[in-house]
């Protein structure tokens, strides 16, 4: 492909995705392909010969498109949100482009130093603690996802205990602990890390889904008597199920005490915190070793970016590091510069710190709070409208954007009303348990997502709901 080429398919590529946002409401959210339909659909053997632009197009609208489940449309209220917004996809095309490896300070310094700046803007947009800071001891770094942040969070721990695992091998005595609402993510890391899954205690959780500090308490103590080690504690501010929040300043003391490594994992709700408002959900962050939320979540930034925080950035490049020859500066250096292959598991890494860029810039810290302030607005009429309808129950809402509820009826009904409404193919919603019941959850999170859209499914909801048996 000549530059010309590139040029014009590039323009012809960029007006497809306008075409396809300003028609997007019109594709059934969810994908209703069959198990096998793409793969059929496609040539078994790659081409011999290279084929024109024009014509890949013609299948990425023909096949591709229809096993799209649409995460863009405004009625995609399932999960959480995988924001992608026009900035954060511009700036994706400019990584891309410049194909930087940044690994290396010195691979591309950009790609470093404005990560580091970026990473220092957001402990200010959100108000967390300085200790979080490049300016200290600390510091923040981009990971793809919380999953990865907690992994390497766990090894850091690990490597800061008397085992010394790293050289040694892993020691079945090290005992990390999380509530049941935890992510999945924290039980894979300690799997991953040699660990044992079977060494993860996951304490129950109250009413609210919040982590049970007595129980936290009795079981550090029980493993201690029984001659274990606790070193890992993961506190959860915005659980998956329910958005529920640990109550992260009591059991930051009690890892203090017992020497244990706390990490926060605030992936979807930590954003929230740009508004003064929602700080409350930062209590006790200051008491943690690293804490990490996803601005591809519900920052306007697409996927995958995480922001990873340590309280002492060395102990996780000690933990990480690995310095073969052929990866040595070669050049004298004035002073010492960050290399962002040691703050996690891959040694290559792209320059996402560009979506961030571009999107703080473009929306700036004002534009951000007003969109952070629109989705909860939205979601509390959500829940009002829920809770005055007869026949249907508020089974949790915290208050920020995510609102699970149910129909009245047992647990079949609301397993057939939801895929009766993701049937229609005009909203998307998923699920949970609460309390052992089945629950649906709306969450409100999509960059195009109005008032009247989630009205709209309020009405498909309840028409959905007058169709089915009690």
């Amino acid at each position: 492909m000549s530059i010309e080429e590139f040029r014009k398919n590039g323009y012809a590529a960029i007006d497809w995705l306008c075409d396809y946002f300003e028609r997007i409401e019109s594709y059934p959210v969810l994908s209703k392909v069959k198990p096998g339909q793409i793969k059929s659909s496609l040539p078994s053997s790659p081409p011999k010969n290279a084929e024109q632009f024009s014509r890949i197009i013609e299948d990425l609208d023909k096949i591709i498109l229809p096993g799209i489940t649409h995460w863009q449309a405004p009625g995609f209220f399932g999960y959480f949100p995988a924001n992608a917004s026009p900035p954060s996809i511009l700036a994706e095309i400019f990584s891309a482009g410049l194909g930087v490896q940044g690994m290396l300070w010195l691979t591309s310094p950009s790609c470093t130093e404005l990560e580091i700046l970026v990473l220092d803007w957001i402990v200010e947009m959100m108000g967390l603690p300085d200790m979080f800071k490049s300016s200290g001891f600390g510091g923040g770094v981009i990971q793809d996802s919380a999953s990865s942040a907690v992994l390497c969070a766990v090894i850091a721990a690990r490597e800061l205990t008397k085992t010394k695992a790293a050289p040694q091998g892993t020691q079945s005595y090290l005992i990390g602990y999380c509530s049941e609402e935890a992510h999945s993510s924290v039980e894979k890391a300690f799997a991953i890390a040699g660990l044992g899954r079977e060494n993860l205690r996951k304490i129950s959780s109250d009413s609210d889904g919040a982590l049970l500090y007595s129980n936290l308490e009795e079981q550090i103590a029980s493993d201690l008597f029984n001659g274990l080690k606790p070193f890992f504690i993961c506190g959860t501010v915005g659980s998956t199920s329910t958005l529920s929040c640990d109550p992260i300043k009591k059991i930051g003391r009690l890892a203090d005490l017992n020497d244990c490594w706390l990490h926060v994992d605030s992936a979807m709700a930590g954003t929230a915190a740009v508004c003064p408002e929602f700080r409350y959900l930062n209590d006790g962050i200051e008491l943690a070793d690293s804490y990490c939320f996803n601005p591809h979540k519900w920052m306007l930034t697409n996927f995958d970016c995480n922001c990873f925080y340590v309280k002492d950035k060395k102990t996780l490049i000690s933990a990480l590091s690995v310095l073969p020859e052929y990866l040595r500066n070669p050049r004298a250096l004035d002073q010492p510069v960050v290399d962002f292959r040691d703050w996690q598991i891959p040694l290559g890494r792209r320059f996402r710190a560009l979506k961030l860029w571009f999107v703080i810039r473009s929306y700036g810290v004002d534009g951000i709070r007003e969109y952070l302030r629109g989705h909860v607005k939205i979601a509390n009429k959500f829940a009002s409208w829920v809770e005055a309808e007869n026949h249907f129950e508020l089974t949790s809402y915290t208050g920020l954007n995510l609102v699970c509820f149910r129909v009245e009826g047992d647990d079949a009904r609301n397993e057939k009303l939801l895929n009766t409404i993701n049937e229609t193919g005009s909203i998307f919603l998923s699920h949970t348990i609460i309390d052992g019941r089945f629950s649906l959850r709306l969450c409100v999170g999509q960059v195009r997502v109005t008032e009247q859209t989630v009205l709209q499914a309020w009405e498909v909801i309840k028409t959905c709901a007058s169709g089915i048996e009690p």
